[in-house]
């Protein structure tokens, strides 16, 4: 797929085509399908974001977790609903990608959503169990090129972020190891703190508590500078990789057609969630940069992730299971 044309399917969904928000909108509480298990790197954030949100609209916000293949099986639930505002989808970046990695999927990623808001940016932390032999980025790479194919990497998900990040890393290391994927991050971090796997990119939430009690190595960080909360972990680009950035984000979606006056409602209540001294210093502390973008910069955001994807898959000849 080009990147023109995700752009032009995702400008398809950003247009509104339902009616009219109704009068004084919301009337009701409004339902979050959370594509992912509790306490990942999209459901934290949202329920951070939630709890303000609901003083702000007047109405509380009900987080509906929905966790597995990749998102799709939260996605195929919101889709279904009424695109009336009071039906909304939180997920990651994996939510456009999944049109490129699954057949048979009940509805259109990358029609079936208008954008609301980006809430969060976040890197992500390469890890390994605290007693593994690489203790280091450089150690574990030359393990995996020693032995190639045998190291095993985590993911939430199959061309989820950090199945991407993975592969991109490497790819540009000219190394390989075999993909495990999980249901969630939860059970990803599960899994390789009991030895099933060696390696992975695990979001903030899940790694970041582990890594200060020392029951995970952090052997790397995704973005460009070292996180404040976390400054003894280098970069993956400090340690050879110059300008490797890899940002998980969590972001409100809304059944295509919803009406402009309830995303408009939507996203400003997500502005003023993310403006609350409290919430900021709690996503600060987990390494998680508030945005709170218009809808239209979602969408751009997610087009070009899209067509990143797209563009990865045919480098390494892979085709939608």
């Amino acid at each position: 797929m080009t990147r023109r044309g995700t752009l032009a399917l995702l400008g398809v969904a950003a247009l509104p085509r339902g009616a009219g928000a109704e009068a004084g909108y919301p009337t009701r509480p409004i339902r979050v399908v959370v594509a992912w298990p509790a306490g990942g790197g999209v459901d934290t954030p949202t329920r951070l974001v939630s709890v303000v949100m609901g003083r702000v609209l007047g109405q509380p916000l009900v987080l509906d977790n929905r966790g597995g293949a990749t998102g799709s099986i939260g996605a195929a639930e919101a889709s279904r609903a009424a695109p009336d505002g009071y039906t909304i989808l939180a997920d990651g970046l994996s939510l456009t990608t999944n049109a490129l990695t699954m057949l048979g999927l009940s509805y259109n990623p990358l029609t079936a959503f208008a954008p609301i808001s980006q809430m969060v940016s976040a890197p992500m932390l390469l890890v390994a169990r605290a007693d593994h032999p690489a203790r280091s980025l450089a150690q574990l790479l030359d393990m995996a090129r020693e032995n190639p194919g045998k190291l095993t990497y985590f993911s939430s998900g199959i061309m989820g972020g950090p199945h991407t990040t993975g592969l991109a890393l490497l790819r540009r290391a000219g190394a390989t190891a075999a993909h495990v994927p999980y249901r969630g991050g939860s059970q990803s971090i599960a899994g390789v703190m009991g030895g099933d796997t060696d390696f992975g990119f695990s979001t903030l939430p899940q790694a970041v508590p582990l890594v200060r009690e020392g029951r995970l190595r952090a052997l790397g960080v995704s973005s460009l500078e070292r996180m404040p909360t976390l400054p003894e972990i280098p970069t993956i680009a400090e340690q050879g990789f110059p300008g490797f950035q890899k940002m998980e984000t969590a972001n409100l979606w809304a059944p295509a057609g919803t009406p402009t006056e309830a995303i408009a409602r939507l996203r400003d209540a997500v502005v003023a969630a993310l403006a609350d001294p409290e919430v900021r210093s709690r996503l600060e502390t987990l390494g998680m940069k508030p945005v709170g973008s218009m809808p239209a910069e979602l969408g751009a955001a997610t087009a070009a992730h899209t067509a990143a994807v797209a563009e990865l898959y045919r480098i390494e000849g892979l085709r939608p299971d």
